[in-house]
């Protein structure tokens, strides 16, 4: 099992979406616990995507740590823009995760 760790940047972006996406997004959190590699891998196989309807939610999975970060959504139109800053700034989301990861085992 994965522990799922949900940044502040990916729960203040969820906020802003529908009741009902917001429960497909808590099912597919569940979901990485088990199986971190669903969705589509995005140019890395520890980039991720998973689509709810129209949006995109964006993880990160650490085999290593045994932890997968969720970071960031999107619409179609902003995509290629979060992508692009997520593959920018792999290097800080690997130290967060390396930070959250002492604080929890």
């Amino acid at each position: 099992m994965y522990k799922v760790i949900e940044t502040e940047t990916y729960q203040k972006e969820l906020r802003k979406w529908s009741k009902a996406d917001i429960e497909a997004a808590k099912k597919i959190s569940q979901k990485l616990a088990i199986n971190p590699f669903v969705g589509d891998p995005l140019s890395y196989p520890f980039l991720r995507e998973k689509r709810v309807k129209e949006k995109r939610i964006y993880f990160l999975v650490y085999g290593d740590l045994k932890l997968v970060l969720v970071v960031a959504t999107s619409g179609k139109d902003d995509q290629q823009s979060t992508i692009n800053y997520l593959k920018n700034n792999l290097g800080e989301f690997k130290i967060l995760a390396e930070h959250i990861s002492k604080r929890l085992f």
